[in-house]
Formats: C-alpha cells, sequence, structure tokens
C-alpha cells in the first residue's frame, strides 16, 4: 500500500510537471474617449489656384538667327520699348546694303528713261518721229519708275528685317519666364520671354467635371492665401468650354478686385465658391480620423459600455469631410462614448479604462527658515516633513 500511495503521488506530481500554465490575463488598455455630440458643419468646395496676370505676352523675333545677347532677367521689371534681346543682324545688315545698291541702279535706269523720253518728246513736237515711238520710251520710263518704287520697298523690308533683330518690351511689366539662351538659334516666333503685364490680376484653378456646371461666369467666390487668413472678393470671369485632354479638368478664371492688394504673381490661393456644396451652420455629427478603422468593406468605431466597461464594434457612414474631422452620416447617436485613439489594437468585448491625464504636481519646498525676533524670546521650530506629519507645521514663539 505505501508503494502504490507513493507511485500514485509521483505520477501525479509528473503530470503536474508537464501541464501548460495558465496564460496571463490580458492587460486592461487605457483608452482616449470622446462623447458624441452634434456640430456644426462648415465645410464647402475649396481649390487650389494659382495668381497669374490678365495680360501675359509670350514675346519672340519676328526673324530667325542666332541669339548674342540677352538682356532681360527672370523675375526684372521692365518698361515698353526697353530691349531684352538681340540676335546677330550681320546678315541683315548686308541684306539692307543689297537692297540700297539695287535702289541706285533702279533709280539711274528711272533717271535715263526720263532723259530720253523728254528728247523723243520734243522730236515728237516737231513731228521728226511718230507717236508710236514716243509711246515706246513713256513705257520704258514707267518700267523704271516701277522697278524704282520695288527697290524702295524691299529696301524698307530689308531694313525692318534689320530693326526686328532687337527684341524689345511692348507692355509695362515682370519677366515671368525665359525660353531662350544666347547663342541659341532660333525661328521666328519662337517664345523667348514671357512678360506678365501690369494690371488686374486673375486667379487660375480647375474644377472637375461633376462641377463644372455649378460654376457660371458672375459667380462670386472668397479668395485666401496660402499663408494669410484674410480673404479676398472676387467672382468668376471665365469658364472653360472644353476640358484639359490630360487632367480632364475645366479651368476657372476668377478676377480679383483691383482695389484689394493682389498676391504675387505665381503665389498658391485656395478658391472657396459660394453657394458650391453643403449648406453652411448643418448641425452633424463629427469624429476625428484617428476614431475611425476599417471593419470589413465598412467603416467603424469603437463604442464604449461604460456599465460594463467593455467596447463594441459600431458600423458607420461617413458623409464627406471637414478639415481633419470626418463626418458621420448614420450608425451614431449623440451622448455615445466613442474610442477616439488606439482603434487598432482593440477587440470586441475587451476591457478598458479610461485614460486619465496625468498632471505634473510641482515639488513643494519643506525647508522653513527660523527667524529670530529678538532677545530673549526663543522660538522654537518644528520640521516635519509630508511623510512624517503630512505637511509642515510651525510653532508660534514662545513668550
Amino acid at each position: 500500500m505505501r508503494k502504490t500511495s507513493f507511485a500514485v503521488l509521483g505520477t501525479a506530481l509528473l503530470l503536474t510537471a508537464c501541464s501548460r500554465p495558465a496564460p496571463p490575463e490580458e492587460p486592461v488598455r487605457a483608452v482616449k474617449v470622446m462623447t458624441v455630440g452634434a456640430n456644426t458643419f462648415a465645410s464647402g468646395y475649396e481649390f487650389a489656384g494659382e495668381v497669374r496676370a490678365r495680360v501675359e505676352s509670350r514675346l519672340g523675333f519676328r526673324v530667325g538667327g542666332k541669339i548674342i545677347r540677352r538682356q532681360a532677367e527672370l523675375g526684372q521689371r521692365v518698361k515698353a520699348g526697353q530691349v531684352l534681346a538681340q540676335l546677330d543682324p550681320q546678315d541683315y545688315r548686308l541684306a539692307a546694303d543689297a537692297a540700297k545698291a539695287q535702289l541706285q541702279a533702279a533709280a539711274t535706269n528711272r533717271d535715263l528713261a526720263s532723259a530720253d523720253y523728254k528728247r523723243y518728246k520734243e522730236l515728237k513736237d516737231q513731228n521728226f518721229i511718230s507717236g508710236a515711238e514716243l509711246e515706246r520710251r513713256e513705257t520704258t520710263l514707267k518700267a523704271a519708275q516701277a522697278q524704282v518704287d520695288q527697290a524702295q520697298s524691299q529696301l524698307a523690308v530689308q531694313g525692318n528685317q534689320a530693326s526686328y533683330a532687337s527684341l524689345v518690351a511692348d507692355v509695362d511689366g515682370v519677366v515671368t519666364a525665359i525660353e531662350a539662351d544666347p547663342g541659341q538659334v532660333v525661328a521666328a516666333g519662337t517664345p523667348v520671354v514671357r512678360i506678365a503685364a501690369d494690371g488686374v490680376r486673375d486667379v487660375v484653378f480647375s474644377v472637375p467635371e461633376d462641377k463644372v456646371m455649378a460654376i457660371r461666369p458672375g459667380m462670386p467666390v472668397k479668395v485666401r492665401g496660402w499663408a494669410q487668413e484674410a480673404q479676398l472678393a472676387a467672382s468668376v470671369r471665365e469658364v472653360s468650354a472644353s476640358a484639359d485632354p490630360v487632367t480632364r479638368t475645366y479651368q476657372v478664371k476668377v478676377a480679383l478686385d483691383a482695389r484689394d492688394p493682389a498676391p504675387p504673381l505665381g503665389a498658391t490661393v485656395y478658391v472657396l465658391p459660394q453657394g458650391l456644396g453643403a449648406a453652411q451652420g448643418m448641425q452633424v455629427i463629427k469624429l476625428p480620423t484617428s476614431a475611425l478603422r476599417r471593419d470589413g468593406n465598412s467603416s467603424a468605431v469603437w463604442v464604449l459600455d461604460k456599465a460594463s466597461m467593455t467596447v463594441r464594434s459600431q458600423a458607420v457612414q461617413i458623409a464627406t469631410a471637414d478639415g481633419n474631422d470626418a463626418v458621420i452620416a448614420a450608425g451614431l447617436q449623440p451622448g455615445m462614448l466613442v474610442v477616439s485613439a488606439g482603434v487598432h489594437v482593440l477587440s470586441a468585448g475587451q476591457k478598458v479604462s479610461i485614460y486619465q491625464e496625468k498632471v505634473a504636481v510641482a515639488p513643494i519646498n519643506t525647508a522653513q527658515t527660523a527667524i529670530n525676533p529678538g532677545a530673549g524670546d526663543a522660538a522654537a521650530v518644528k520640521l516635519a516633513t509630508p511623510a512624517q506629519a503630512g505637511g509642515a507645521s510651525v510653532s508660534a514663539p514662545a513668550k
């Protein structure tokens, strides 16, 4: 019997040693929660745009040639008539000299024909020649005069060609782009310098196809700078009739009020069309995006049951966005407690606790200095630490 008891006891100890230990309990996670409530919906459609000049000229030479000098620089202010770039004018000067020589030759032939006509006219007056002979001399004179006129026109054209070798600004403005450099051979009409004319400024932005029908010329808009809170009043000036072949969006131009200080050229601004989008001031439920998660094919949040301090999944329907918040169309009611952070580490039915912000307590200086009120007065001071007496106590002087 004793041997059997020892065998049973050994077997029990062996089974106990081989069994798996009990899994540790999952720690109670602290989560941040927020109470669902109705907020004001102040969202609308906002588009990013660029400030441009109402009139922008892309200037190029009216003749071809090699650029030998470029006086214009990017961002430079220029005046009308100011030289921006120059071509090599040597060939045009030679052509002008050739046209001048042709004019001189034509003038000499004309003078000779004129003198010949005068002699034959005198002979005709004396009846020494026939009228037909005089008509031939008159025709020769007219042909010579026509050659002179042609040579004069050719000389004027060549003179213009030589003057076209200098590119001049046609308006006052700012150089916004340089598209050719010295040493480059350009054809006639090739853009070399782009100038934004001084005057009214426009804001240009693009809208998708489903919104272009709601934007019409004259529609009021608000324009806000990228780094500014102040808004400028403006109105839609032009809506493109066809979509961009690459982006498939429609270009819209907004005219800024000339009385307001316009943002700098090329600045990024935000355009808020008035009356486009959802109604302003509507009461909706909004949640931060950190409270949302994906549950299958739908969006969901964790709702806290305060009685059991557990979380459950609640599917929600998102209507749109309002800044960094999501507008909830369905699934929540005011008063619910929703987990607002750490949603991806929770599971259904998990016990949680509400996270409490830790407030730093300023250290208390328990050291007190006893002041001797004078001779003959005994001042007794008792010092106690907070651990000993819960604070510092000071006894009054004994008299």
